[in-house]
C-alpha cells in the first residue's frame, strides 16, 4: 500500500463562504476517509476553529469575508508552522497564486480540478509535498527565482547541511515528493521526511517554498 493511503486519518479543516460547496469538499474528503475536524465559512471563523481543531490540513478558498485567504494562511501558519494549507480557489490568476505561495501555501488547485485530484492533493500535502494546479508549480518556481536576485536579508546561517541532507533539499527544490525521493536514494519515506524537517530546523526556515527559495539563493539549483 502506498504510503500517502496508508497513514493515519489526517484531520482537516474546510474554509468556503459558499455552504453547499463547503459541504460537499468535506463529504469527499470524509467519504475518502480524511477526518474533517472543522469548517468555516469566514476568515474570522477559519482562525478561531483552527485555533480550537487544530487540524494538520486547512483547504481554504482565498476569496473569503475577511479576513482574506491569504491573511488566513499567514496567521495559520505563524501559530502552528508545522500545520500545511491548500488553497482551492476559483482563480488561477498570477498574483493570487503567487500571494499565497508568499504567505506559505503548500498546496494550490482551482476549483476545477476533480474530487480524485483535490483528495490526492489533500494527502500529498498532510505529508509535506507541495502540489500545484498544472502550469502554476513553474510559475512559482519563476517568481522565486526572480525574488532571489533582488538584495534582502541574509539567509539565516543555520548549522551545517550534511551532504545527504544536501542533496535531499535540491531534490525538494525541483519538486520532487518525498515518495519519487526516497526511490530514487533507496530510503524510507520516514527517512526522507526527516531529512527534510532537519533541514527546515537548521535553516530556521518553515516549508518546502522557503527552502526551493532558499536553495535558488545559494545556487545550489543546478
Amino acid at each position: 500500500m502506498d504510503a500517502l493511503e496508508s497513514q493515519a486519518r489526517l484531520q482537516v479543516m474546510v474554509v468556503d463562504d459558499h455552504p453547499m460547496w463547503r459541504d460537499a469538499v468535506a463529504k469527499d474528503l470524509e467519504a475518502a476517509g480524511l477526518d474533517v475536524v472543522a469548517t468555516a465559512a469566514t476568515g474570522t471563523e477559519a482562525i478561531t476553529r483552527f485555533r480550537a481543531a487544530r487540524p494538520q490540513v486547512v483547504v481554504l478558498d482565498l476569496q473569503i469575508p475577511a479576513p482574506s485567504g491569504v491573511e488566513v494562511t499567514a496567521t495559520v501558519l505563524q501559530e502552528d508552522p508545522s500545520a500545511r494549507v491548500l488553497i482551492l480557489s476559483a482563480s488561477g490568476e498570477q498574483d493570487d497564486v503567487l500571494e499565497a505561495v508568499k504567505a506559505g501555501a503548500t498546496g494550490y488547485l482551482v476549483k476545477s480540478a476533480s474530487r480524485d485530484e483535490l483528495i490526492a492533493a489533500v494527502r500529498r500535502v498532510g505529508v509535506g509535498d507541495s502540489v500545484f494546479t498544472p502550469g502554476l508549480a513553474g510559475l512559482v518556481l519563476g517568481e522565486f527565482r526572480r525574488m532571489a536576485q533582488d538584495p534582502g536579508p541574509e539567509t539565516p546561517p543555520g548549522e551545517q547541511l550534511t551532504e545527504r541532507e544536501t542533496e535531499v533539499l535540491k531534490m525538494v527544490a525541483k519538486g520532487m515528493s518525498y515518495k519519487q525521493i526516497a526511490e530514487r536514494l533507496v530510503l524510507s519515506h520516514r527517512t526522507i521526511q526527516n531529512h527534510v524537517q532537519n533541514t527546515l530546523r537548521k535553516l530556521q526556515l518553515h516549508n518546502r517554498v522557503e527552502l526551493t527559495r532558499y536553495v535558488i539563493e545559494q545556487g545550489l539549483d543546478d
